[in-house]
């Protein structure tokens, strides 16, 4: 599986707010929030008017907080919070010494407080706002269609892996393909962050040259995790080094859009794979079909990419490398990082990609134990549930479109809640909806996906509720992602499949129960924090 699991590009405006008030206060028209900007890429406060000078000069004001008030009046009397006015005086310059001089207050909050129990409230209606989040459902189908369509690669490949069995009782070469993939599935979300982030600095060039350099790394690191598992069939090894080939291909082709030019390269392969289903097509052919499919992935990954750039910024970092100077980390790093910094020194930091990566090996694991958890654990191969791991990756499209129906529910419960309260029900609304709508498309899949699976398992209600808890796992997952907490997000998940891990290894329990178990303890985990943010306002930007 390949792509983006993040919905919108860091962009610039998620830098921290003036003063003590940084992660309080932020939003949108004349709602909860009023006076911070949102959906327009700058985190910006409006300018507080000015005493005009054109006035005759008269008597002071026998209270300095008389003239504030009014000066500021329009947005004192539409915050929702006392907040939101310390925020508007500590971006006019207002020390807390100052204030103590001039207003005889201990600081910004103090003022802001007095200020707030002065003024009545009033909220005009909020205008019509353009929304940031709105986003085609057929191109997130179009998306979650093509996450799960190179599996059909595996159903073509079949003949070409026969042998005998895992040391697992898995068919053959299935632990060498997992491998390949995992690690491929690690980099493939650090490597999209990191190129989405340049892409949310507006800075296409510096993206593209990530992608230059950092797909062919992944696809190495691919392809040498495969080789590190022995006994598998001798193809088994191409057939993981052609996946780690396509993975990086299609990491680039979908971070820059191009999802229908991938969709067109895997055509060949997908009607191949259908083909082979009701005819015996000889291998010769099959082979044949996976490699256009797989030279036309990385052609057309390769053309949108800046390659004359990329190779003289490489050529000029591989005489760093050589040097291998103290204090730059490891080549991996150094290559990822070096590219960037000859065209672009600065940026975002390579760090913050990272947990994306740790994300996507929890979940990775996660469906993988969801699949193969009863197998790994001594069960019979007629165990396996790869329904359920089709229907995950299916249901990603879906998850993506009410991913962004539940940011573009925040952008109009932050222009219309007259209070936090209020705001935090609009909320919990919002996400029960669009939480609900994606278990049961999940739901529906997962129960297609068995009826139309030769062989599978039955969907009992322990695997349905273990398949609905980790779909809830990976949404809200997903979405503290979107919030920008993605590290809580890694933590949990990557603590499930360790969890989940070291039950299989101890053989500690009954496979079903520790899957149902460590999924609801994520699902509840995750759910929590998802909570805890809803009624921030600084959450949804």
């Amino acid at each position: 599986m390949s792509g983006s699991l993040w919905l919108k590009p860091p962009g610039p405006g998620n830098g921290p707010h003036h003063g003590h008030v940084h992660g309080h206060v932020h939003g949108t028209g004349h709602g909860l929030g009023h006076g911070l900007g949102h959906g327009t890429g700058a985190d910006t406060l409006p300018a507080v008017p000015r005493p005009r000078r054109d006035r005759p000069a008269g008597p002071p004001a026998a209270d300095p907080m008389d003239e504030l008030a009014e000066r500021l009046d329009v947005f004192i009397a539409s915050a929702v919070h006392p907040d939101e006015i310390a925020a508007i005086l500590e971006s006019d310059g207002m020390t807390d010494e100052y204030i103590r001089l001039t207003y005889g207050r201990h600081d910004s909050f103090g003022l802001a407080e007095e200020l707030y129990a002065r003024v009545p409230r009033s909220f005009p209606d909020p205008g019509a706002a353009p929304d940031p989040w709105k986003v085609s459902l057929t191109a997130c189908l179009l998306r979650g269609v093509i996450f799960a369509l190179p599996g059909l690669a595996y159903l073509l490949g079949a003949p070409l892996l026969e042998g005998p069995q895992d040391r697992l009782g898995l068919p053959a070469g299935t632990l060498t393909l997992l491998a390949g993939a995992l690690i491929g599935w690690v980099w493939d979300q650090t490597l999209s962050h990191r190129a989405y982030s340049w892409l949310g600095l507006g800075d296409r060039g510096a993206a593209g040259r990530t992608l230059l350099v950092g797909a062919p790394v992944g696809a190495l690191l691919g392809t040498a995790a495969a080789l590190s598992v022995p006994g598998g069939p001798p193809f088994s090894y191409a057939f993981a080094a052609g996946q780690a080939l396509y993975v990086g291909a299609a990491t680039v082709l979908l971070v820059l859009g191009r999802e229908r030019v991938l969709l067109a390269a895997l055509a060949p392969m997908a009607v191949g794979a259908a083909l082979a289903l009701f005819v015996d097509l000889p291998v010769p052919v099959r082979v044949t079909l996976l490699a256009v499919s797989l030279l036309a992935a990385c052609t057309l990954a390769v053309r949108e990419l800046p390659l004359a750039d990329g190779l003289r910024a490489a050529a000029h970092r591989i005489r760093g490398w050589a040097a291998r100077r103290p204090g730059r980390g490891p080549v991996l790093w150094q290559m990822l990082r070096g590219a960037e910094e000859d065209f672009a020194p600065r940026g975002p930091r390579l760090g913050d990609s990272v947990p994306y990566g740790v994300f996507g090996l929890g979940t990775g694991l996660l469906v993988l134990y969801a699949a193969l958890g009863e197998v790994l654990a001594g069960g019979p191969a007629e165990a396996v549930a790869a329904p359920s791991a089709v229907a995950l990756t299916l249901s990603m499209g879906p998850a993506e479109w009410l991913l962004h129906r539940f940011r573009s529910g925040s952008l109009s419960g932050l222009q219309g809640a007259r209070s936090p309260g209020a705001f935090r029900r609009r909320m919990l609304t919002t996400l029960a909806r669009c939480l609900a709508l994606y278990l049961t498309v999940l739901l529906a899949l997962g129960l297609a996906g068995t009826l139309l699976w030769p062989g599978a398992p039955v969907l009992t209600g322990v695997r349905i509720a273990t398949l609905l808890l980790l779909g809830a796992v990976m949404w809200t997952g997903l979405l503290l992602q979107s919030f920008g907490a993605v590290r809580p997000a890694a933590v949990v998940c990557s603590s499930a499949a360790v969890a989940q891990s070291l039950a299989l290894l101890t053989g500690l329990g009954q496979p079903r129960a520790v899957q149902l178990v460590v999924a609801g303890a994520a699902a509840t985990v995750l759910a929590a924090l998802v909570c805890l943010l809803l009624g921030r306002a600084t959450a949804h930007r």
